[in-house]
């Protein structure tokens, strides 16, 4: 047998934010091999396939990619439809080339099938577009995140010093790099700052300026989070500030 791998973006977290296509082929999956960020809720989606956990979170254990690689690829010998699910779209950020070209140089059937990014639903959980006429005609999406055993390299730092809107990914335990980098480029300290922990979930967020991104990243929790910095999040960087200053006067009156 010669299966079909599909590359599925998982979305943020909640399982409504899926797309009709991705929801349908986790009924007919055989086989799905997820990310450790993908909810149960979503995995409940998928109640005749047999689950595998392959996913990948920062200082812990995780599934080396050339085992992923050879797992789908052998997959494809033995079941009809296969779901490599990915949390948010497997296109940004998600190794999905990789899986791709092992699948291509195997022979192996695949599509890929979008997914919200989390960038877009960080965006959406504070009601505040990443682009705006007059402040944000650019928008740029980066990572400090490097590969096991890559060099050093800051050039993610370049892109988004030069968008109006930076979206930071997997950037909570860098706040301190990600503030010297952009303000050593030119950014000013000032300008506003949003971090969105668990997106489309209710999660955590706190407003501020690029300045404070250090403080910003100590109010969040275990969960993975994004960094929105720009001119765009002015409002809700005041006002998620504001509210949580409210937070600790009462705390401690």
């Amino acid at each position: 047998m010669t299966g079909t791998v599909y590359l599925v973006g998982a979305g943020p977290g909640a399982a409504d934010l899926l797309t009709l296509r991705a929801a349908r082929l986790l009924a007919e999956a055989d086989l799905v091999l997820h990310d450790a960020l993908v909810t149960d809720e979503v995995l409940a989606l998928a109640p005749r396939a047999r689950r595998l956990a392959v996913g990948k979170r920062a200082g812990r254990p995780s599934t080396d990619q050339a085992v992923i690689n050879r797992l789908l690829v052998r997959a494809a010998r033995h079941h009809r439809v296969i779901v490599r699910l990915k949390g948010g779209d497997p296109m940004l950020f998600g190794r999905a080339q990789e899986e791709i070209d092992a699948l291509r140089a195997a022979g192996v059937p695949h599509e890929v099938v979008p997914g919200v990014s989390a960038g877009f639903a960080a965006a959406a959980e504070i009601a505040q577009s990443l682009t705006h006429r007059r402040l944000s005609r650019s928008v740029a999406f980066v990572t400090p995140a490097l590969a096991r055993g890559a060099e050093a390299d800051d050039s993610w730092a370049d892109a988004a010093a030069a968008a109006d809107t930076a979206v930071v990914y997997m950037g909570k335990a860098e706040a301190v790099r990600i503030r010297d980098a952009l303000i050593a480029r030119g950014v000013p300290a000032r300008r506003p700052a949003v971090l969105v922990e668990g997106a489309s979930r209710g999660g955590i967020v706190a407003g501020g300026s690029l300045g404070s991104l250090e403080a910003l990243a100590g109010r969040a929790g275990d969960g993975p989070a994004l960094l929105l910095i720009g001119e765009a999040f002015a409002r809700a960087a005041a006002d998620h500030a504001a509210a949580a200053d409210e937070g600790d006067a009462a705390r401690s009156a």
